[in-house]
């Protein structure tokens, strides 16, 4: 029964995992209209971008481009497990910030993007990075470093960053 206790905790975490980003997602029709008014607004922008950019010489044009911010769907839930047991679940929600127009493609590459996050994730559990403060800059920092070149591998260069924007751990 002991043995049992963990797995059984680990699908009752996954339930609600799930269960919480089905029910706090929006719904399609609000994500329809939020994109065309994104592509609306990132006409005007790169209309007057282009005008500034004529003028000055350097980066400067890259910096007032807005980026899109890209969610993805579904939370990830990741065991961490201590002497060949689970001690806890760590969940994580992850957004991409990319060039304007990537939405698309980032849907279409969303599974093998959850896969090479996964990978990721799993490699940073198992080297003990969700153990003690995991929530340092210096201990997120690697993970983020590695979750943006595993998405560059399949997205490239049009990725900018992936950004963390949940992260809980619960132990068992």
């Amino acid at each position: 029964m002991s043995k049992l206790l963990p797995i059984l905790m680990l699908i009752i975490g996954l339930g609600g995992g799930i269960g919480a980003g089905i029910m706090l997602a929006p719904p399609p029709e609000e994500m329809e209209h939020a994109m065309a008014g994104d592509a609306e607004g990132h006409d005007k922008t790169s209309g007057e971008m282009d005008e500034d950019h004529a003028d000055d010489t350097g980066d400067s044009g890259e910096e007032t481009t807005p980026n899109e911010f890209i969610k993805i769907n579904s939370q990830f839930v990741i065991p961490v497990v201590e002497r060949d047991q689970l001690a806890s679940l760590v969940v994580v929600s992850l957004s991409l910030e990319t060039k304007p127009g990537m939405a698309s493609k980032v849907h279409s590459f969303e599974p093998k993007l959850r896969d090479v996050f996964l990978r990721v994730l799993f490699d940073h559990a198992n080297m003990g990075g969700f153990r003690g403060a995991f929530t340092r800059s210096e201990v997120l920092d690697p993970l983020r470093t590695s979750l943006r070149e595993e998405g560059r591998r399949y997205l490239g260069k049009d990725l900018i960053d992936v950004l963390i924007l949940e992260i809980t751990r619960q132990d068992v």
